[in-house]
């Protein structure tokens, strides 16, 4: 019979093939993207690869994670601890991107240079009104928010069935919000080569829409997870990162909804 003689609470990960599995798809990725979009033949067909390497690794790569936290028990407090740190600081990482596009936004709106007619939005372009889809947009997401922290408060009370429901309701809602940002897409009356307005309004709203996108596919996991009894009271980490991915997605929707919606569209 084996014994386990580990005299600390840290995990010492096994050795994986997965991460050097995953550069080499992030390579084949990016160089195959170059050459998609230079026009070089077969660079669709590496683009694709490269991102169906990057998809297997990432589900495989998550899989065994969870497999150590949920069935091994490799995941002690002290490994939660530096979970927490990480997904705080990948946090962190994602507001530093998104300030980049704040910092291109009000560099030229707080002082808009004679080609855009000395004024904002510049001449010729059409804002969209604030208070109608993205009025709409903002109630979505501000109670899906709302319902992720009733789904946390539920796990924390152990109200499993409770936590279901409101993962359920707050997944609708994202969809609802991703379905209704492409339907304002689609009837813009600008688009992304319209000046630097349409530029900034789309590589900001743009990423932010892929960011809920990439959230919403958190919280189904994580309902998954829910539904196949990996969450407990005091051991729910996944479900944590989560929520508070999904509360900086909200956070950040607000920001975009009063500078380039309502205040950069007046």
């Amino acid at each position: 019979m084996s014994v386990n003689l580990q005299k600390h609470p840290f995990h010492l990960v096994d050795p994986s093939p997965w991460p050097i599995f995953a550069s080499l798809g992030a390579f084949v990725t990016t160089f195959s993207g170059v050459m998609f979009m230079h026009g070089f033949q077969g660079g669709g067909y590496g683009l694709s690869f490269g991102l169906i390497m990057l998809l297997y690794s990432m589900y495989v790569w998550w899989r065994d994670v969870i497999r150590e936290s949920t069935f091994e028990g490799h995941h002690t407090f002290a490994v939660q601890a530096g979970l927490r740190m990480g997904m705080l600081l990948f946090i962190v990482s994602e507001v530093m991107f998104f300030a980049a596009f704040f910092w291109a936004f009000f560099h030229s709106s707080l002082a808009p240079t004679i080609e855009l007619g000395a004024v904002w939005p510049p001449k010729g372009i059409e804002a969209i009104d604030p208070w109608d889809i993205p009025a709409f947009n903002t109630l979505v997401l501000l109670t899906s928010g709302a319902s992720v922290t009733w789904a946390h408060h539920a796990i924390l009370a152990g109200h499993r069935k409770s936590a279901i429901t409101a993962l359920i309701v707050t997944i609708i809602l994202a969809v609802i919000f991703t379905d209704t940002q492409i339907f304002e897409y689609i009837e813009a009356p600008f688009d992304m080569a319209d000046s630097v307005y349409g530029s900034t309004f789309y590589m900001a709203t743009g990423f932010h829409g892929f960011h809920v996108f990439v959230g919403t596919c958190f919280l189904v996991v994580c309902l998954i997870r829910l539904n196949s009894f990996h969450f407990t009271k005091k051991h729910h980490f996944g479900f944590e990162a989560a929520a508070w991915y999904w509360h900086f997605v909200d956070v950040v929707w607000l920001f975009l909804f009063v500078t380039m919606y309502w205040w950069g569209g007046v």
